[in-house]
């Protein structure tokens, strides 16, 4: 087992990740961790990355027991530069913020045996390690710059590397963390498949004799979480759709479809449409959205347990959270910086439940095998993630219904054409977004002031990283005649290809 020390950086669970991918397992720990609050059986020690200086003041820090316990050590970025500051070597601001792809010099050593002389690595980071601690040699290099460090006696197991090794963009990442799992003879039998028996026993214990709510939505994680649950309490569940106004077209029909092909008996579909864009309205403000939307799902919800508790004692809520959720919403450690709010996670003290999450440590490609193994077809599989809030942060600004209406049609067309031209099978993420911006164009003899649709589609493995997908300009040709054609209020498409990171694949 390896633990990872979060100071902070979106990417630690994406450190995680890689390890069990690489089948390693891992759990998260505070930076602040104590060695005797570590399980005995920890391997190796990755510090991660974070925003902050050391020289900053209340940084997150690391405690020295940890450095003195012989366990194998591997810093990345501010984890480089932490080690190097309280082995009692300098850092010093870099002349610019580093962000991106470079290429580093690799001078050899265990942490990049079977790398090429030049790699290239994923930068984010606004120090440097100046000059190296007493008993340390440098084994990677950026021009001047110190890219990587080790110690120089083999006894004493501490490398660090400035770049981010867990990201897909550094592109052999995942054989530098391997070279480090061999380093701390680390076991690799650990696979998400062995992990349903454990799931479903664990909800049983948890739940007991209760009666659980899920809300669903026809995605991945709804669906798998809900099938884990239903596994273990059977007709003690209930699967909740909450159809908000702010989905996709059809959508409620399709996930009442899903659901009934899977044997829910319990599946209560609820009209809240409304209520929901009642709330929103006036509101622009992607925060302030995510906020409304998960306060009026609060809401709706307790109306529908209020009738249930008539029958039956609703104890649990259970929720289809994964872990880039929990990263980005900043839940995993009190020093990261937070990208968003994630509307599962902001419940109201009032709320009478206790909450459930089956997926909590799992990135969304675990989510589908675990899903295969459970026998969930792949139509269902393979849909799509669609975000918690739904079109409210697709439709950027203020939320309207003739704006929805808009979305649905352009983003029904753009993922029809993506079907006959299967490709929609090799895309992680594809959707249309609308740009609350009017630009001039001209149909037939006709000036006209209408919006934008932004296209999005994204390859990935788990969400953390992605790359724009290189869809065929015959197909987006295709896409953007059609919506401009049959979408009233649209005159102009735009193909996004922003990568994540320094984007995220949803606008808001």
């Amino acid at each position: 087992m390896i633990a990872v020390l979060d100071f902070g950086s979106q990417y630690t669970h994406l450190i995680t990740r890689r390890l069990r991918e690489l089948g390693t397992y891992a759990e998260i720990f505070p930076h602040d961790i104590s060695t005797k609050d570590l399980p005995v059986n920890i391997k190796g020690i990755i510090l991660s990355g974070g925003p902050a200086s050391v020289y900053e003041k209340d940084s997150p820090s690391l405690k020295k027991e940890i450095l003195e316990s012989n366990i194998p050590i591997l810093g990345i970025c501010y984890g480089q530069q932490l080690l190097a500051y309280l082995l009692g070597g300098k850092i010093i601001p870099a002349k610019s913020r580093e962000y991106g792809k470079k290429v580093v010099k690799i001078k050899g050593g265990a942490l990049y045996k079977g790398l090429a002389k030049k790699e290239t690595v994923w930068y984010s980071h606004g120090d440097t390690v100046k000059e190296l601690p007493q008993g340390f040699k440098s084994n990677a290099y950026s021009g001047n710059e110190i890219a990587g460090f080790e110690h120089q006696s083999s006894d004493k197991k501490i490398f660090a590397v400035q770049f981010h090794p867990e990201v897909a963009h550094t592109q052999n990442g995942s054989k530098i963390l391997k070279n480090f799992l061999k380093i701390s003879e680390s076991k690799s039998n650990w696979k998400i498949e062995d992990q349903i028996k454990g799931l479903i026993k664990e909800i049983k214990d948890s739940i007991q004799n209760e009666h659980c709510l899920i809300g669903v939505s026809g995605g991945i994680d709804s669906l798998v979480a809900s099938l884990l649950l239903h596994k273990a309490i059977g007709q003690k569940l209930y699967s909740v759709f909450i159809d908000t106004g702010l989905m996709r077209k059809n959508e409620a029909e399709d996930v009442e479809r899903i659901y009934s092909k899977l044997n829910f008996k319990n599946f209560i579909s609820i009209d809240a449409k409304n209520e929901f864009l009642s709330a929103l309205k006036e509101i622009s403000d992607p925060e302030g959205k995510r906020k409304v939307i998960g306060h009026t799902f609060i809401r709706v919800f307790e109306k529908v347990a209020s009738n249930l508790k008539k029958q039956k004692r609703i104890k649990f809520l259970a929720q289809g959270t994964i872990y880039p959720d929990r990263v980005e919403s900043a839940s995993t450690s009190k020093t990261s910086q937070k990208i968003k709010s994630h509307h599962n996670l902001t419940l109201p003290k009032k709320l009478n439940f206790q909450i459930i999450e089956p997926l909590r440590e799992f990135y969304k490609d675990e989510v589908r095998i675990l899903g295969k193994k459970l026998g969930v077809a792949p139509e269902f599989l393979n849909r799509h993630p669609f975000p918690g809030p739904g079109l409210a942060i697709r439709v950027l600004g203020e939320i309207t219904e003739d704006k929805l209406d808009l979305l649905r049609e352009a983003d029904a067309i753009y993922i029809e054409e993506l079907k006959k031209a299967r490709l929609l099978s090799k895309i992680w993420q594809a959707f249309a977004a609308l740009i609350p911006v009017k630009t001039v164009g001209v149909m037939g003899d006709l000036r006209t002031y209408e919006y934008i649709i932004s296209l999005r589609a994204v390859t990935s493995k788990d969400g953390m990283t992605a790359d724009w997908a290189k869809i065929p300009l015959p197909i987006l040709e295709k896409i953007s005649s059609r919506i401009i054609n049959e979408v009233k209020g649209v005159n102009r498409v735009v193909y996004d290809i922003t990568q994540k990171p320094p984007g995220t694949i949803e606008y808001e």
